[in-house]
Parts: structure tokens; C-alpha cells; sequence
């Protein structure tokens, strides 16, 4: 994932409300036409953030670890859960 530093960018806003980001930031974060996003709203700040597909998700190697034994514990558990 590219880390990006903070730039501020004026847009306006389209007649029917649509946001065109410029082509740097299209860019710079994948972004192509008919992409999912997701919009997030944090205070007084509108967060839009690219919503990934299965497939990228799986390039990236796992943030987290988890031994044979917990996840054998972790099935157990949810299967109970499921069961009631």
C-alpha cells in the first residue's frame, strides 16, 4: 500500500453532486472508473477510501499470526456460538 503525504486538492463539486478527483490521486490510489469506494465521515471530515476486492486483499501477506492450536480453539468456539 502506497503511503501518501498529505496535499490538498480544490475540486468542485459536480451538478448532481458527484466528486471527480484529479488524475494524480485517481492514480496515485488505483482508482479506476466503477470502482467501489467507501465514504466515512470523522468529525467535520469526508474520508473516501478505495474498497478492495478479494483478490488484493490476499497479495498482501497476513498482518497476524495465529497458531494451530487457536485457531482449532477459535473454530470450537464459533461453532457454538453458531449453534445456538
Amino acid at each position: 500500500m502506497n503511503m501518501i503525504d498529505s496535499k490538498e486538492h480544490v475540486m468542485k463539486i459536480g451538478s448532481k453532486g458527484e466528486i471527480f478527483p484529479p488524475k494524480e490521486i485517481r492514480k496515485l490510489l488505483g482508482l479506476e472508473k466503477d470502482q467501489p469506494i467507501i465514504l466515512t465521515i470523522q468529525k467535520n471530515l469526508l474520508i473516501i477510501r478505495k474498497l478492495h476486492t478479494i483478490e488484493e486483499l490476499l497479495i498482501d501477506p497476513p498482518k497476524v499470526t495465529i497458531s494451530k492450536h487457536a485457531w482449532k480453539q477459535f473454530r470450537k468456539e464459533l461453532s457454538k456460538d453458531a449453534e445456538k
